[in-house]
């Protein structure tokens, strides 16, 4: 006993004075490598903020209040006007058609998958719609362009010219699918087990299972999902360059051509711009508004769960 103990360090349980300083040295090792992860997300995200700070400040101190204001866009012309409310108008009428196409098809997916595929089924669907997510955008875009107008769109009879939102938004929302499918299932796929053997044994049915008991369960992950998905779609550039063009446009009609924020960003940035010259800054005052939008709206993302959780509770 006495051998052991000392061997141990001086205690009877094996793990002496030095056993528990390599452990918790280990431990600190771990929560700063994790420390330094976290740190380098905030600080990326700190560091592209005042990038875009740098240039869109000098912008705003030159248009001022007309950024909001007026209701047309050509900063790179000769009479410049600095109206975002067109961009504004494109990006959100594309990515609404992405969210009509992309939310009901991935969740329909997802809750498929998780409570109704055979684990064959599942493990033999599920890999094939992931890959569409590594598919390149600009594969998606010039689907879109030679494809969905003049194939589909066109031989439905729909009067649409060669750039138009309504193929944008559809081919658009095909890309976000896998997105909010893919991390949708995994959310439901981690609702326990025994919340849907409570329901069966309560008598619900397979739909009332997944609709009143898995769904409500795991609805952080399907909002987290959609955000993603919402996010990506708004911050595409090049399927609505190629198909829905240039023109900045207040209209709502989906069969007409638009630019949104992204694809005036893509398009301006081509190098033609001197640096401080106000179209240069106009291309990093689109930039912030991009960055601010994409933060309101994952901050009524989290404002939503909380209060669907409070109900739910």
């Amino acid at each position: 006993m006495e051998a052991g103990t000392h061997l141990t360090g001086g205690t009877p349980g094996g793990l002496g004075p030095l056993g528990v300083r390599r452990r918790r040295w280990g431990e600190e090792v771990i929560r700063a490598l994790l420390f330094l992860a976290a740190a380098i997300s905030v600080l990326t995200t700190v560091g592209i903020l005042v990038a875009l700070l740098t240039e869109s400040i000098p912008f705003f101190r030159e248009v001022g209040t007309k950024f909001f204001t007026e209701s047309e866009w050509s900063p790179l012309f000769a009479d410049p006007q600095f109206g975002i409310w067109p961009l504004l108008n494109g990006t959100f009428l594309i990515t609404g058609i992405a969210i009509l196409v992309a939310v009901p098809i991935g969740l329909g997916s997802a809750v498929y998958l998780s409570e109704y595929a055979s684990p064959r089924v599942r493990k033999t669907v599920k890999p094939i719609l992931e890959v569409l997510v590594g598919v390149p955008t600009v594969v998606f875009g010039y689907f879109a362009l030679a494809f969905v107008t003049p194939e589909i769109l066109q031989a439905l009879g729909i009067k649409v010219g060669i750039y138009n939102a309504l193929s944008a938004g559809l081919v658009m929302g095909i890309m976000i699918v896998p997105t909010i499918a893919s991390i949708s299932e995994d959310a439901m796929r981690a609702v326990p087990q025994g919340l849907r053997e409570g329901a069966y044994g309560m008598g619900a049915t397979k739909r009332q299972v997944a609709t009143k008991v898995v769904f409500p369960a795991a609805i952080s992950g399907i909002v987290a999902a959609c955000v993603l998905g919402v996010s990506r779609g708004v911050g595409e550039t090049m399927i609505v360059l190629l198909a829905a063009g240039l023109d900045p446009n207040l209209g709502i009609n989906p069969v007409d051509g638009y630019a949104t924020i992204t694809t005036f960003m893509g398009a301006a940035a081509d190098g033609d711009n001197p640096a401080g010259s106000i179209g240069y800054e106009s291309i990093f005052a689109c930039g912030l508004t991009l960055f601010f939008l994409t933060l309101l709206m994952n901050m009524i993302a989290i404002r939503f769960v909380r209060r669907y959780r409070e109900v739910y509770e």
